[in-house]
């Protein structure tokens, strides 16, 4: 079977899209996934996504981690879905989709041949769990997030692992967050499962790292959180109940083409 894809890439987070509305990809045989994320074997990618139809919206996002099993929301991948829908011209200026943790409203809000700067809206955070003077919380993936000082100094892979690992995640796993914040501007570095080391980006873990700020109080209410991560920068727009509710959350970044071909699998 010859599979055509494109290939995109959100501040460093890189996947692989696949138009599947015609339901022909196999999409139960994780090794198929497993070997076209491999960065020696395949195409190379943190994830693979597949763009379905779905009654009510204008399509559905179907996400799996390199491993090759299907995982919970992607941020970054849920903009490059959207920039992948537009070059179809299933959305245009707005879109409307299902993803595993809900439906999703998105905004392109520039755009070109190459990269468009996309607004994607999240789902609520209800509770947020203090966990050793840390925090949990899931912002459509599970995250741990440490705040700490130095960040280019942290062992990412090492320290994220031994968390994502422990006990007390062992089972599901969690994605791994490490945060330093400067006044309003935040620093993100993320171990991420599925991928099972540092990414350059993570959409949900920026997110949940700007809510554990603010909710901790090491930011102030402001219209929107700039955050940097290794592959670039992000922003978080939010509104705060209080007592760790949060709503109308948007992460807005680029999500970038990179090149599509053609792979026999």
């Amino acid at each position: 079977m010859t599979l055509n894809f494109s290939k995109y890439q959100g501040t460093g987070n890189d996947f692989i899209l696949i138009d599947n509305r015609q339901l022909t990809f196999p999409s139960s045989n994780i090794s198929v996934i497993e070997k076209l994320c491999h960065r020696k074997f395949g195409v190379g990618a943190d994830g693979l996504m597949l763009l379905q139809n779905k009654a009510g919206y204008d399509f559905e996002m179907v996400y799996f981690n390199a491993d090759g099993r299907q995982s919970s929301m992607c941020g970054n991948g849920g903009r490059c879905i959207a920039a992948f829908a537009a070059s179809l011209d299933i959305i245009n200026q707005k879109g409307f989709f299902w993803a595993i943790d809900g439906e999703h409203l998105v905004e392109i809000k520039k755009r070109n041949e190459i990269e468009m700067e996309i607004s994607l809206k999240m789902t609520d955070v209800v509770k947020i769990k203090d966990f050793n003077s840390c925090f949990v919380l899931d912002t459509g993936s599970p995250h741990y997030i440490m705040f700490t000082e130095n960040i280019e100094n942290i062992n990412v892979t090492k320290m994220g692992k031994q968390i994502r690992n422990s006990e007390s995640f062992l089972k599901d796993g969690i994605n791994v967050n490490f945060v330093e914040v400067n006044e309003n501007v935040l620093k993100v570095r993320t171990y991420e499962r599925g991928v099972e080391d540092e990414t350059l980006s993570c959409g949900t873990g920026v997110t949940a790292a700007v809510l554990a700020a603010m909710y901790s109080g090491r930011i102030t209410n402001t219209a929107s959180v700039d955050v940097k991560v290794p592959g670039g920068n992000l922003k978080v727009y939010f509104s705060n109940s209080g007592s760790g509710n949060f709503s109308d959350i948007w992460l807005e970044g680029p999500a970038t083409f990179v090149f599509s071909g053609k792979i026999d699998i």
